[in-house]
């Protein structure tokens, strides 16, 4: 395991709160992290479809199994966990007592404010940073290495090509379930949007070129923007003009979290 740097705070944060959320972009090693600085406590998938049934139809139940914590993975895929939760840990008292992990930002944190605002403490995971595999000795050996190979740690624990890696996560996940969680209904417009995203990487963010290029609204491509934004894919970085207003209504900059995908889409 290539050591990550979030691994001292989480280790600070489990002392103030008694849940603690690590969230990322899937495959970017959430599980691993908290596998390894929680191995005392059990851990249990909620992409599992018998331990989602379990959780569904008895959350007390599945919760009572667990005095004394737990990892629960991908917690956002079953709501119905976190009222529960809050009584367990408002009751008990002890920090650190459950570790939870999830994919979507928008899923997990709607749920957290909701029911466990104030108890969780969070640890964002996104792929490998370039001190990481330098420190572990396994860091690119060029520029266009690490803009083609990206950061995302399967990248680095097997021996598939990236190109290989890269097309597999973009079907299963990106075009799989985000485009049922959109709704979308037309593959081709929404591979056409994931293209032209990668394509406008580090410009001036126009959402009505962006709408037009690819055939939808400007509200259709705003809202699947906010779900790639959501979802770890993309981020919109504002420019820091020295008047605040300016910040908040000239035009972002796309950036892509991992150079990967976005070579990959190219």
């Amino acid at each position: 395991m290539v050591p990550r740097l979030a691994e001292s705070a989480l280790k600070d944060i489990i002392r103030g709160f008694p849940v603690v959320a690590i969230n990322g972009p899937r495959q970017s090693g959430k599980t691993t992290l908290a596998k390894a600085v929680f191995a005392d406590k059990p851990y249990v998938s909620l992409e599992d479809p018998d331990e989602k049934q379990f959780a569904e139809q008895d959350p007390r139940g599945f919760l009572n199994r667990y005095p004394d914590g737990a990892v629960l993975d991908e917690v956002q895929r079953c709501p119905e966990l976190f009222s529960y939760l809050q009584g367990i840990v408002d009751n008990d008292g002890r920090m650190g007592l459950f570790v939870l992990t999830g994919s979507q930002q928008f899923g997990l944190l709607s749920k957290i404010t909701q029911s466990l605002a104030g108890r969780v403490g969070f640890v964002q995971l996104l792929p490998f940073s370039l001190k990481e595999l330098q420190s572990a000795r396994r860091a690119p050996k060029s520029l266009e290495e690490v803009l083609i190979k990206g950061m995302y740690p399967p990248v680095y624990d097997g021996e598939v090509s990236p190109r290989i890696w890269y097309s597999n996560y973009v079907l299963t996940y990106v075009e799989r379930d985000l485009r049922q969680m959109l709704g979308v209904h037309d593959l081709t417009a929404f591979q056409r949007f994931l293209r032209m995203c990668a394509a406008r990487t580090g410009q001036l963010l126009n959402l009505s070129s962006l709408a037009n290029d690819c055939g939808i609204t400007h509200n259709t491509a705003k809202a699947w923007l906010s779900v790639l934004e959501a979802s770890y894919l993309v981020h919109l970085l504002r420019p820091h003009h020295r008047n605040f207003n300016k910040r908040l209504v000239k035009m972002p900059k796309l950036y892509f979290y991992d150079t990967g995908i976005a070579a990959y889409l190219l």
